[in-house]
């Protein structure tokens, strides 16, 4: 695999969308436990001061990959390449391009109609469910029990639908456990778009890096501080990362 690309303290895997669909087309039931992390400038923010256990989980993936095209457009502003692999796409192709008839899909997070939904739209899959409680970053008992579920689950796929970073201190947790196969994906919200609950934004939109746009329009109460209050540090970051490498 390509060597990986540092970029504000994090080791990015350059892999174009298809070439990351392909690796998840080589794992099965049986392969030695990994996970996806798809960082996007929300992550990149919080990862700036977050504690060691977080930190640890973006680092133990298997794959990091850029979710977002404008944390790809900083990045090449401060001479960085980065393919942009949204991980709502990766979910998606995943479903569309990967899994096959008997396959076990083991989803942490979300509700139980969202996983009656992804039944319904997929009834080739075998996919099973767990609801952690909220608060599940500070929960280290509930984390325990849901990766013991994932574990349990023997599924091919495990995606968590908690949000981050506890997501992805979940799939580090879950390589702790005795038994441990598959891959995981920290997909956040993305299990909205699998059931439709949410629309993503028209492929015109996307490549103009506006996505981050169309969210807060259609989710203003969720979103306003992430993308209006938290968001805008992401540039001072990239500002001050650029001029200690000149």
């Amino acid at each position: 695999m390509t060597a990986r690309i540092e970029f504000l303290g994090v080791d990015f895997d350059p892999l174009a969308f298809d070439e990351a669909v392909a690796w998840l087309a080589t794992r099965g039931a049986d392969s030695a436990y990994g996970y996806v992390v798809t960082p996007n400038v929300d992550h990149m923010v919080r990862l700036a001061d977050a504690p060691v256990e977080v930190t640890a989980a973006y680092r133990g993936a298997a794959l990091c990959l850029c979710d977002s095209r404008v944390l790809a457009r900083l990045g090449r502003f401060a001479g960085v390449t980065l393919p942009v692999t949204p991980g709502s796409d990766l979910t998606a192709a995943l479903f569309a391009r990967v899994l096959r008839p008997g396959d076990r899909v083991c989803l942490i997070g979300g509700e139980a109609e969202d996983a009656a939904r992804l039944r319904a739209l997929h009834p080739a899959l075998d996919i099973v469910h767990h609801q952690p409680p909220m608060g599940l970053r500070t929960d280290r008992a509930a984390r325990a029990e849901a990766a013991s579920a994932a574990v349990a689950a023997q599924a091919r796929v495990m995606l968590l639908a908690v949000g981050a970073p506890q997501q992805e201190m979940l799939a580090r947790e879950i390589g702790a456990v005795p038994g441990a196969r598959g891959t995981a994906l920290c997909i956040g919200a993305s299990v909205d778009f699998l059931v439709g609950r949410q629309t993503r934004a028209p492929r015109a939109v996307q490549r103009l890096g506006m996505e981050w746009a169309w969210r807060l329009a259609t989710s203003p109460r969720r979103l306003a501080r992430r993308y209006l209050v938290d968001s805008p540090a992401i540039f001072p970051m990239v500002w001050r990362w650029r001029r200690a490498r000149r």
